[in-house]
C-alpha cells in the first residue's frame, strides 16, 4: 500500500460526496419502494452498465466461474446486507443522520484490519482519531430531537449496516488482483441473485405504482452511488488498504447533513453541529497520522 498522493485524496473526497449524496435519494426512493426491493432494483440499475461496460473493454466476469464462493459473499456482505439495512434504517430516521452513522465504519474497519491485513495496524493516533470520530456519532443518541424512543433501533441497524461494509471490505482485498470492473461487476451480479427471491417473497413488487421521483433517486442511486462508487472504492481499497478507504465514512456525513439541510429540509440541532464539528476533529487526525505512512 502506498503513501497517499493528490489523486487518491481526490478520490476519496469525490467518493465522499457521491456516498453522501446518496442517503437523501435513498431517503425519496423510501416513499415508493420497500428495503429489498429498494436494494434490488438499485443493484439492477448498478449492474446493466457496469456489465456493458465490461462488455466494451472485453474484460471477463468470474462471477460464475469455478472460483464464483468470494464474489458472491462479497456480494452478499458488501451489498446486499448492507443496502437493505441502510434502506431499512433511512426510512425512519433523517437522511442526514443515516450519513452521519456510517462514521462507524473507520472503527470496525480499524479492528478487522488489525486482525486480518498485514499492513493495516491500529497505531495509538489512528486510534485516536477513530475514537474521536465515533464519539461525535455516540453524542448525536443524546439528541432527543433526531433519535428517540422511536427510531433509535433504526439508527442501529444502520449502524450494523455500515460494519457490513468494512467486513465487505476485508473480503474485497483478497480479490484485490483480479481486476477492478470484473470484481464490482461480479459481486453487483451475486447481490442480484440474493435480493431478487427476498423481494418477490416478502414485497410483491410487482404491485408496486412508484412514484417518478422514487424512481429516478433509485436509478441515481444504481448508477452513481453504486456503480460508479464501486469502481472508485475498489481502486482505492487497493491502492491505499481498507483504513485509508474507511476515512470516506468521515466525509459522508459533512455531505449527508449539507443534502438534508438544503434539500431535505431535515431539522439541524446545535448537537448535531457539535457532533459534527467532533467528527471533522476526527477526520483531522487520522489524516494527519496516516502523513508520511507507507501502509
Amino acid at each position: 500500500m502506498r503513501e497517499a498522493r493528490s489523486i487518491d485524496l481526490l478520490l476519496l473526497v469525490l467518493l465522499g460526496l457521491i456516498w453522501g449524496s446518496s442517503f437523501f435519494n435513498i431517503k425519496i426512493a423510501t416513499y415508493s419502494y420497500e428495503p429489498f426491493t429498494l436494494a434490488l432494483v438499485r443493484v439492477i440499475f448498478a449492474s446493466i452498465p457496469l456489465f456493458l461496460l465490461c462488455k466494451f473493454k472485453n474484460i471477463k466476469i468470474e462471477a460464475f466461474s469455478k472460483h464464483w464462493r468470494p464474489y458472491a459473499l462479497i456480494g452478499l456482505c458488501n451489498i446486499a446486507i448492507p443496502f437493505t439495512l441502510i434502506a431499512i434504517g433511512t426510512s425512519e430516521i433523517n437522511s442526514y443522520l443515516a450519513a452521519m452513522l456510517m462514521s462507524t465504519t473507520p472503527m470496525s474497519g480499524s479492528i478487522l484490519a488489525h486482525f486480518y491485513t498485514k499492513d493495516e495496524k491500529i497505531t495509538f493516533f489512528k486510534s485516536i482519531g477513530i475514537m474521536i470520530g465515533f464519539i461525535g456519532i455516540i453524542f448525536l443518541f443524546f439528541d432527543k430531537l433526531i433519535i428517540n424512543e422511536n427510531n433509535y433501533i433504526y439508527a442501529l441497524v444502520t449502524i450494523l449496516g455500515s460494519t457490513f461494509y468494512s467486513i465487505g471490505g476485508i473480503m474485497t482485498l483478497k480479490l484485490k488482483n483480479k481486476g477492478n470492473e470484473n470484481v464490482t461487476t461480479s459481486t453487483t451480479l451475486w447481490s442480484v441473485i440474493f435480493l431478487l427471491p427476498l423481494s418477490i417473497f416478502f414485497e410483491t413488487p410487482w404491485v408496486l405504482n412508484p412514484s417518478i421521483e422514487s424512481t429516478l433517486a433509485l436509478l441515481y442511486l444504481g448508477v452513481v452511488a453504486t456503480g460508479l462508487a464501486w469502481l472508485i472504492r475498489f481502486r482505492i481499497l487497493t491502492v491505499n488498504g481498507i483504513v485509508f478507504q474507511t476515512q470516506v465514512a468521515y466525509l459522508i456525513p459533512i455531505f449527508g447533513v449539507l443534502f438534508g439541510y438544503f434539500l431535505m429540509d431535515e431539522l439541524i440541532t446545535w448537537r448535531v453541529l457539535i457532533s459534527l464539528t467532533i467528527i471533522i476533529l476526527g477526520i483531522y487526525i487520522v489524516k494527519k497520522n496516516n502523513k508520511g505512512i507507507k501502509n
